[in-house]
């Protein structure tokens, strides 16, 4: 059709639902699926976990010139579809889990880039600070109560998880020690009720003030909203969930080390309400390198496997046997892979073309494995899932639209970067 400067003014003055075709152009949207999860745990493995060693393996290799798995594979309870022999706890389980062994993106030479996409879905932006996903997850859903943070990050603080335009409303409420909870909440030993009643009525009426001189301003509005949820969730029911000894003794020795007691803490935060937990498996001293297996890191990698299966098929069978399994989507994520040649110290280098992330429960159809990689695992062969797919598919889990725009100011920001879901996991 031949527009003229009338037709254009015209339709311009009646918004974009005047437009020919805008009704077409409508009903072509996806349709995006919808799932019944309603928290997720994010399972972090920091470095660039080998997904040949664990969750994709491939033929033997020896170490040192012939390129492969550096451990044998064991059957799974998916038909035909094997893992490291290393993770014989979640073998018998993996029907409740779902295999995305065709990730793949870009950015293999630096840690901190790839796990910033990874987090964010996107590459940075010298004009934008974008959201992590535990960030739009908050954003999105917010906590089921008052008294627990919606989004809660195991770990040190990085820039990675931050809520970036979002504001730090929906940013993270972070750990480093399991048993004590966030010691920002944790009062003075000589600060009674009657004393804390007085800080806040003077904090409030500073706040009062400052905002009335200062009217808009939404950094200040951010920060005095986190104040106010911190004050709500110094109250005995967030901080009790971090007494793990009201569990019993024979599960707590079910989850294992120090990354299995944070999984079940997990399982605790997400019970009393949190949407978003973050688990950081950052325990390099286990093996010297952690995840990120360079020369003689490789040796002892089978440390870390064994630690991650023990917490992993724990962390399901808690869920489960609490019925949260289907409404927690338990997610397991790396900044990339490594590849099957080893390098001159036995180890591995970085590989992001191809490498594996896992899906469990969340109400998904589990018992698959998506995509596929080479001989090797050097490259997808079928089924390629980009990181904003994988985003997408984590979104429409938790029942968010992945296609939707949040607003920087006011550009339109899509929650995801054009992300699609891997449709086959939703019926």
């Amino acid at each position: 059709m031949n527009w003229t400067r009338r037709q254009l003014l015209k339709t311009a003055g009646g918004g974009l639902a005047a437009l020919p075709g805008s009704d077409a152009l409508r009903a072509a949207k996806t349709e995006m699926p919808k799932g019944k999860a309603d928290a997720c745990i994010f399972l972090w493995l920091g470095g660039g976990a080998a997904h040949i060693d664990s969750f994709d393996p491939k033929v033997r290799g020896d170490g040192k010139r012939q390129a492969g798995s550096y451990y044998d594979s064991i059957a799974t309870a998916i038909p035909g579809v094997r893992l490291s022999e290393h993770l014989k706890r979640t073998a018998p389980l993996l029907d409740r889990c779902a295999l995305i062994r065709s990730l793949s993106h870009d950015i293999s030479g630096e840690h901190a880039a790839a796990a910033n996409l990874v987090h964010t879905g996107r590459v940075p932006s010298g004009t934008i600070q974008y959201p992590s996903i535990g960030s739009v997850v908050s954003h999105q859903l917010g906590a089921k109560s008052e008294e627990v943070p919606a989004y809660v990050v195991m770990g040190y603080p990085n820039i990675t998880r931050d809520p970036g335009f979002l504001g730090a409303k929906y940013g993270y409420v972070y750990l480093t020690q399991v048993e004590t909870g966030p010691n920002g909440l944790v009062r003075a030993p000589d600060v009674d009720n009657a004393r804390q009643d007085r800080r806040e009525t003077l904090l409030a009426q500073l706040r009062e003030d400052f905002s009335r001189r200062n009217p808009g301003d939404e950094t200040i509005e951010g920060q005095a909203a986190i104040s106010r949820q911190g004050f709500k969730m110094a109250g005995p029911r967030f901080l009790n969930v971090f007494d793990l000894k009201r569990e019993q003794a024979s599960l707590r020795e079910t989850y294992g080390g120090e990354f299995g007691q944070r999984c079940l803490l997990a399982r605790r935060l997400v019970q009393s309400g949190v949407r978003f937990v973050e688990v950081s498996f950052n325990l390099n001293f286990l093996n010297g390198s952690g995840w990120d297996t360079h020369n003689e890191g490789q040796l002892k990698q089978h440390l870390l496997i064994q630690d991650l299966d023990q917490a992993l098929a724990a962390l399901i069978q808690d869920l489960e046997r609490n019925m949260m399994l289907d409404r927690t989507l338990v997610v397991v994520a790396t900044e990339f892979g490594r590849p099957p040649e080893f390098d001159s110290g036995g180890g591995r280098g970085h590989q992001s073309v191809a490498f594996s992330g896992m899906l469990a429960g969340g109400g998904l159809k589990t018992a698959q494995a998506i995509g596929v990689t080479d001989d090797l695992g050097k490259k997808v062969v079928d089924r390629l899932v980009t990181i904003p797919d994988f985003h997408a598919t984590i979104h429409c889990a938790l029942g968010i639209d992945p296609s939707k725009n949040l607003y920087a100011g006011d550009r339109p920001v899509p929650i995801t970067d054009h992300g699609k879901p891997v449709t086959e996991l939703f019926s």
